[in-house]
């Protein structure tokens, strides 16, 4: 299952280490970020739920990037 999410990220750099920081939270198959459309899409591994894997993204997001925010 794959989500977009909109994301607030500053420059090009903090958006890549967003997109590894998402690649290697569990649940999560791949992630990329796109910073010119502020987007974040998640493919879920199966049997995941987003509503449970999210707050996990976010947190690993956070501690490469803190001023950045997923809205989901």
């Amino acid at each position: 299952m794959k989500k977009t999410y909109k994301i607030d990220v500053d420059c090009a750099n903090c958006a890549n280490k967003m997109e590894e920081a998402a690649k290697s939270t569990a649940g999560v198959k791949n992630a990329v970020v796109n910073f010119m459309t502020l987007k974040m899409i998640v493919e879920f591994e199966d049997g995941q739920d987003p509503k449970t894997v999210m707050p996990a993204v976010l947190k690993n997001c956070k501690r490469v990037e803190d001023d950045c925010d997923i809205f989901f």
